[in-house]
């Protein structure tokens, strides 16, 4: 069984400000086949672990690993974590004029398995993907992502996510900017992906609207870099009726007081 393991994780990044801590000592564990919700407020720190796993070059690890079957990934360059098995929906997919979506895709599944995979299968796949996302076969023939919605854009990730079969799926946002039908549709390619190859997924979202239709068997909450409260799908539905303000109360009042008066250990 794959695994993914985060442990006392600490990020930090150069503002203009200088350098600024954002990760603060996470700790978490993805087990093959398990759905992992992250939810927090703005600024919390849920992209910044999403693109620190990625390999971001940004986003500098200062303690911490972050481990793939026992692999240390953080000595991973980002093409070495995508075949290994790591992939990232980013929440802001960027596009990339000159290079067809076939010919992306193709060239990464190459990449990905170490062989091109047979014309004839690979067609057939890509065209039931595509169809299956409500994504118009012309599309496989224009730029990626270039003069994409929104919604395009988002449903272009999950046909990645399909095809290309990682172990584990970090999904930053993937509903941010979709409207109900584009939230279905794309809700219902992760958990296509997600029942026909086992892979792991975690899920980073403000809201629970996402989780109506991926039923996530954790969920964190993330609040100035690091995870306050875990729990069940439960804790989703919380979330929505209380918000954050009281953890970010509790954060507040914990560095506000000096660590002289915290009690010994």
């Amino acid at each position: 069984m794959s695994v993914l393991e985060i442990k006392n994780l600490h990020v930090n990044v150069e503002t203009e400000q200088g350098t600024r801590e954002i990760l603060r000592g996470v700790d978490l564990v993805i087990n093959e086949g398990e759905i992992h919700a992250i939810m927090g407020p703005n600024g919390s720190g849920k992209s910044t672990l999403a693109y620190t796993i990625a390999g971001h070059p940004k986003y500098q690890v200062v303690e911490g690993e972050i481990l793939l079957d026992g692999e240390n990934v953080l000595e991973m360059s980002v093409d070495e974590r995508a075949r290994a098995g790591v992939f990232l929906a980013m929440q802001y997919p960027v596009e990339i004029p000159g290079v067809t979506v076939t010919n992306f895709l193709r060239t990464a599944k190459t990449a990905i398995d170490g062989e091109a995979p047979a014309i004839r299968g690979w067609i057939k796949d890509v065209r039931e993907s595509m169809s299956n996302l409500k994504m118009d076969s012309a599309f496989a023939e224009r730029n990626v992502n270039e003069g994409f919605s929104g919604g395009e854009k988002k449903r272009n990730e999950i046909l990645q996510l399909e095809l290309l079969k990682p172990k584990f799926a970090v999904l930053d946002e993937t509903d941010s900017g979709l409207d109900v039908d584009a939230l279905k549709i794309v809700s219902e390619g992760v958990n296509r992906a997600h029942a026909n190859t086992g892979l792991g997924v975690l899920l980073i979202t403000h809201y629970t609207r996402i989780l109506r239709y991926i039923k996530p068997d954790f969920v964190h909450v993330f609040v100035a870099g690091r995870i306050a409260e875990q729990g069940g799908a439960e804790l989703a539905d919380r979330l929505e009726e209380e918000g954050y303000d009281r953890y970010q109360v509790a954060e507040s009042a914990a560095e506000a007081v000096p660590a002289e008066a915290l009690p010994a250990e």
